[in-house]
């Protein structure tokens, strides 16, 4: 779709709008082919890309303009693709294999953890029923055991009443709450999540927003300005991170002197694309979980390790897991870094989810990894995810998905298709940033994959949580018409979303409106899960949404053969690579 066949500024300045609204699954096939011509090293093979086909529900599946559906269902698409490549490299070519993304489903993979089941009732109801904590390992360390613990992440006014700002608790909210005034143990605040979240806005109401950024600086704080897209693209860290494709995967410099690595031949029992890819992750959260839950998905036999004095949110343990296995390590401890490096000398990928040189005091930067694979002989591929990117003045700085949505313009321009007074700015209504961010680090390491077989060497993946945000607010992608939006609401039925909303409040809502309207979709029976009989949740049976991408031939369509564990289930001393 040319470029004048869009409004210009019509959700605020640097916005993009189409003129008429197109098919979800349509649009997404244009989407799919821009990205893959803009990756450096994807295949413009017209025989391959067109084994893609896209599925689903004509019209938009998630509240406001921002065709995120679309976006994550070209990424999927595109690791479809690669999957497909690996495949032919390791003598299972099948030029008549058909890679099918359905748009509705990637949308509903965008708030997986809601809609998974376990012991035959979804999460959600769980959650509103208090049962879950009977059945997964606390490891949330009491970080929204408050009201204002848990309002203390959320988008408040400052004292320039069109400039909205992102507060993040970081799962250490005290310390946020008090760099603006307010007591964490305030009683009154604490009666209710509308007192705490009024609470914090009178005292951010009083502040600037250059003085809240400076206020997190200096503290080593998350935080952003909810800039317009505008704003962002115009700043200096939003021109460093727009020098670097959306999928960034490229040879390690200085380069590792190691030859290919051919593919191991493939198991009859096992036929997807990565089946004996080792996979060595240390990440947290969303976004870096993601990107091994999709290699895991793929083949991938993923060892994921969680820092015990670090907390997590216990619910992803659900479905952040499957396929995996898990064990609990402290590398501040000589013998259990020792544990990690002994796994990492096995491992073709690594994958580390902590802020940019974090990990160099544990001897795991990437040029200690690139060395560690010179000497072995064998090229790693070594994945990173943060927030803002690989470079630039901000690449070091902490941040999470809800500062990314804000600093790109997303909860700015999500807000002004909610006709909100004063640029109040609101989050995009699911983890979209978080789990498209680790999509797109999947994607980035099934290239550096085929590439080191092919080439040789090792590869370093960056994905980064502000690049998805800005990939999907371009003007070559384009918004939804503002009737399309308001379309959307209506058949929906949405509840009120406000900028003080947290993410989970927001995802709540969003569920409720598929219950509605998608309810078949969410059956367990419906076909569109994976279903185990037990887990280790309690012993009781688990149903996860299944992958995205599926291939025609079934044995090596991504599927997970084991069911998501708990943190640390396993004894560390024990788990080897197979």
């Amino acid at each position: 779709m040319p470029e004048d066949t869009r409004i210009p500024d019509v959700y605020g300045p640097g916005t993009y709008t189409d003129k008429t609204f197109v098919p979800v699954p349509q649009d997404t096939e244009r989407i799919f082919r821009l990205i893959a011509a803009e990756t450096p090293g994807f295949t413009q093979d017209e025989a391959l890309l067109s084994k893609v086909k896209f599925t689903g529900e004509d019209f938009p599946v998630i509240p406001g303009p921002i065709k995120a559906v679309s976006v994550a269902a070209a990424l999927h698409a595109m690791a479809g693709v690669l999957g497909d490549e690996i495949l032919t490299l390791r003598g299972a070519e099948d030029k008549n294999r058909q890679i099918t993304v359905n748009t509705t489903h990637a949308g509903l993979w965008l708030g997986t953890i809601a809609v998974a089941h376990v012991g035959g009732q979804d999460v959600v109801s769980l959650v509103k029923a208090g049962k879950m904590k009977q059945l997964i390992p606390d490891w949330e360390q009491g970080w929204t055991d408050t009201p204002l613990k848990y309002r203390a992440t959320g988008l408040y006014p400052t004292n320039n009443p069109e400039v909205w700002y992102s507060l993040h608790g970081s799962m250490d909210a005290p310390p946020v709450l008090k760099s603006i005034g307010v007591d964490a143990t305030n009683a009154a605040a604490n009666q209710s999540n509308e007192a705490a979240a009024a609470h914090i806005a009178q005292h951010t109401s009083k502040i600037s927003p250059e003085q809240l950024e400076m206020t997190n600086l200096l503290n080593g704080l998350c935080g952003s300005i909810c800039f317009t897209p505008e704003q962002w693209n115009n700043s200096s860290m939003g021109k460093s991170l727009a020098a670097h494709p959306i999928v960034n995967a490229k040879p390690m410099s200085p380069q590792t002197p190691t030859g290919p690595v051919a593919f191991p031949p493939l198991n009859p029992n096992d036929k997807r694309p990565l089946a004996g890819v080792k996979v060595l992750e240390m990440t947290r959260v969303i976004a870096g979980p993601q990107i091994s839950t999709i290699l895991s998905s793929m083949g991938a036999d993923v060892i994921r390790v969680n820092p015990p004095h670090l907390p997590d949110i216990n619910v992803l343990q659900i479905t952040l897991n499957a396929g995996k296995r898990t064990i609990a390590l402290d590398l501040r401890k000589p013998e259990d870094s020792a544990i990690l490096q002994s796994l990492l000398k096995e491992a073709d990928v690594f994958v580390q989810g902590f802020r940019l040189g974090k990990m160099a005091k544990y001897g795991l930067s990437q040029g200690d990894v690139a060395a560690m694979a010179t000497a072995r002989g064998r090229g790693i591929v070594y994945v990173s995810e943060n927030c803002y990117g690989p470079d630039g003045y901000y690449a070091e700085r902490p941040g999470w998905q809800q500062i990314a949505d804000a600093c790109a313009g997303s909860a700015y321009v999500t807000g002004k298709s909610l006709n909100l007074p004063n640029n109040e700015a609101v989050l995009p209504s699911l983890p979209i940033s978080d789990m498209t961010c680790g999509l797109l680090g999947a994607v980035g390491t099934l290239k550096a994959l085929r590439d080191r077989a092919v080439h040789g060497g090792s590869y370093v993946v960056h994905s980064s949580l502000a690049a998805v945000n800005t990939m999907a607010l371009r003007p070559e992608v384009g918004l939804y018409p503002r009737e399309t939006v308001k379309e959307c609401a209506e058949r929906f039925q949405w509840a009120e979303m406000r900028g003080a909303h947290h993410v989970l409040d927001l995802l709540v809502t969003v569920w409720a409106g598929w219950k509605r309207v998608l309810g078949s979709y969410l059956e367990e029976g419906s076909g569109w899960f994976q279903t185990y009989e037990k887990s280790e949740f309690d012993g009781q049976s688990l149903s996860l949404l299944k992958p995205v991408v599926s291939f025609s031939d079934k044995a090596s369509s991504p599927e997970w053969k084991t069911p998501s564990k708990p943190y640390g289930a396993e004894k560390a001393t024990e788990v080897k690579f197979q």
